[in-house]
């Protein structure tokens, strides 16, 4: 008895652990433009001065996360970069469709 009891236990705690990451909800973008000051390897985070975002933001620099691994590789400190800020429901954010911006003639 003592050893079924501990299968479904285990087998109980097992499901628990796999189960899905929450959700951060429904997201709304708005496209940025700014100039990276720094990157955090360990936490994969861009420090951006970016300007203002009309009806979201004013201009200040702050630290954003960038799930992508390969567009947080391709980024250097002093980067020009236009991308999109996703502001999730939960309260999270972050970076996206990150490009170098072109020069002005």
């Amino acid at each position: 008895m003592r050893q079924f009891v501990l299968l479904i236990f285990i087998l109980a705690a097992g499901i628990g652990c796999s189960s899905k990451p929450e959700s951060k909800g429904a997201a709304h973008h708005y496209a940025v433009t700014g100039r990276v000051m720094a990157l955090d390897t360990r936490n994969q985070t861009v420090s951006l001065d970016a300007a203002a975002i009309p009806g979201y933001m004013e201009a200040m620099r702050m630290d954003y996360p960038v799930p992508s691994r390969k567009e947080f590789d391709s980024l250097h400190v002093g980067d020009k970069i236009q991308a999109t800020v996703n502001v999730y429901d939960s309260g999270d954010y972050d970076l996206s469709s990150i490009q170098k911006a072109i020069s002005g003639k």
